[in-house]
C-alpha cells in the first residue's frame, strides 16, 4: 500500500521521552513547523517547561505524564490525545535509558527496569498507536540505535534492548503491510548523540560515563524523525559513522569485536568520578536539557543523514562511504599479523583501519568518522 503522510503543519505528533534530549529537540522542531505536539515523559516539571516554550511561540502542546513501561499510562496517553486534539498522525517512541557496567555486575532489578522502559515502552507505545493509525493512517516511528546492529561492552543490556526493538519493529511493519494498513513504520538508528543520556544512565563504573565517538548533535536525530513523519522510510541511520560501523559489523564481525574490546571500554569513561550513579533509571530526571556535555568533538550535522533525506545526493555520498568501507576492509596484511588503528589499537588480523580523510579528521573520531571545517561530518 502506498502510504500518504500529511505535511507537518497538519499533523498532531505524540512524542514519548519528550522531557529531554532527542525527544525534547523533536518536540520543539515539530512545533516550530506548525505541528500540534503531545509531550509524554515521567517528569511533569520538565514537560511543562517544554510546553511553555512551545506555547510562548504560538504553538499547541499537550502534557501527559507517562511511564512508558506501564501499559495503562500508554492507553491514557492515546485517549488524552484523541480527546484533546481529535486524534494523531505520528507517534514517536523515543523514551529510553541505559546502564553502564559489566553485565555480571548489574542487578537483575536494574536490568529488568531498563528492558521495561526501552523495549516494553516501545512495544506498548507501538501496539497502542496502531489501534488508531491502522484505521486513520499515519506514521509510527521507533527510536532504536546503531546498537540495534552493533553491540558495545559496558552497555550490554541497552544493546540487547535495542536489538529487540529492531526485531519487534521489523515484524510489526511486515504484519501491517500484509494486512494493507496505511501505516508507515520507521526505525531510527542514531549513532552516539550529545544528550544528557550518560548522566541519566545507571552507572556501576568507578568513572563518569561518556559516549564513544563519533558523536552528533540531537537536532540531527530530530530532523530525521520529522522527515520520517512526512516521508515513509523503512529505517534511517543518523550519522555516517554509525552506518559504517553497522556495515563493518555485518561483514567483519570479529574485526569489530576486536575493535570494541580494545578501544570501546576506555572510550566510554571520563577521567572524573561518578556524578550521580543512580541516574534516572528508577525515578524521573530533574533537569532535562536537549544537549549534554560530551567532552570530545561533536558533529553539528551528518552529511550521510542529510543525503538520505534527499535521494539525488545519496548516490554520491554512498560512493564516499563505500570507499571508506573498502579502505577499512582492504589493505590486507600477512596472515596472523594484527593491524593497528592510528591510535595504536589492535584490530583483527588481516585488516587495517585506514579510511580516507578527504577534508580533515577530528582526533576524537578515530577511524570511524570524518569532519570538515564547518562541523559537518559523514
Amino acid at each position: 500500500m502506498n502510504v500518504k503522510l500529511k505535511p507537518l503543519d497538519q499533523q498532531t505528533i505524540v512524542i514519548t521521552g519528550a522531557s529531554s534530549g532527542i525527544g525534547r529537540a523533536t518536540a520543539l522542531q515539530a512545533a516550530a513547523k506548525g505541528a500540534k505536539v503531545v509531550l509524554a515523559a515521567r517528569s511533569e516539571d520538565e514537560l511543562r517547561k517544554v510546553e511553555q516554550e512551545i506555547t510562548s511561540k504560538g504553538g499547541q502542546a499537550l502534557v501527559v505524564v507517562t511511564d512508558v513501561a506501564n501499559r495503562a499510562d500508554i492507553r491514557r496517553l492515546a485517549d488524552r490525545t484523541i480527546d484533546h486534539f481529535g486524534g494523531f498522525d505520528t507517534w514517536v517512541n523515543d523514551a529510553g535509558i541505559s546502564i553502564w557496567g559489566r553485565l555480571d555486575e548489574v542487578s537483575d532489578y536494574d536490568h529488568r527496569r531498563l528492558f521495561e522502559t526501552n523495549f516494553w515502552g516501545a512495544s506498548n507505545g507501538s501496539l497502542e498507536a496502531i489501534k488508531y493509525l491502522r484505521r486513520h493512517g499515519g506514521a509510527l516511528i521507533n527510536v532504536g540505535s546503531v546498537a540495534s546492529d552493533v553491540a558495545f561492552p559496558l552497555q550490554g543490556m541497552y544493546c540487547a534492548s535495542k536489538h529487540a526493538i529492531k526485531g519487534f519493529t521489523d515484524a510489526l511493519r511486515m504484519e501491517l503491510e500484509e494486512m494493507g494498513a496505511p501505516v508507515s513504520v520507521t526505525l531510527i538508528k542514531p549513532a552516539a548523540i550529545n544528550t544528557p543520556f550518560p548522566q541519566h544512565a545507571r552507572n556501576y563504573m568507578e568513572k563518569e560515563p561518556k559516549l564513544p565517538p563519533p558523536v552528533y548533535e540531537p537536532e540531527e536525530v530530530a530532523a530525521a524523525i520529522l522527515h520520517a513523519a512526512t516521508h515513509p522510510e523503512r529505517d534511517m541511520y543518523v550519522g555516517g559513522g554509525g552506518k559504517l560501523m553497522s556495515t563493518l559489523n555485518k561483514h567483519v564481525p570479529r574485526a569489530m569485536d576486536r575493535f570494541s574490546e580494545t578501544l570501546m571500554v576506555e572510550q566510554q569513561k571520563r577521567k572524573e568520578r561518578p556524578r550521580k550513579p543512580q541516574g534516572s533509571l528508577h525515578q524521573p530526571s530533574h533537569g532535562g536539557p536537549i544537549k549534554g556535555d560530551h567532552p570530545g568533538y561533536v558533529m553539528k550535522t551528518s552529511l550521510y543523514t542529510r543525503a538520505t533525506m534527499h535521494p539525488w545526493a545519496a548516490g554520491a555520498l554512498m560512493a564516499v562511504v563505500g570507499a571508506a568501507t573498502v579502505a577499512l576492509l582492504g589493505g590486507k596484511r600477512s596472515k596472523g599479523t594484527a593491524a593497528t588503528t592510528p591510535g595504536g589499537a589492535h584490530v583483527a588480523p588481516g585488516y587495517t583501519s585506514r579510511p580516507p580523510v578527504p577534508v580533515g579528521q577530528s582526533p576524537a573520531l578515530g577511524a570511524v568518522g570524518t569532519t570538515n571545517q564547518t562541523g559537518a561530518g559523514i
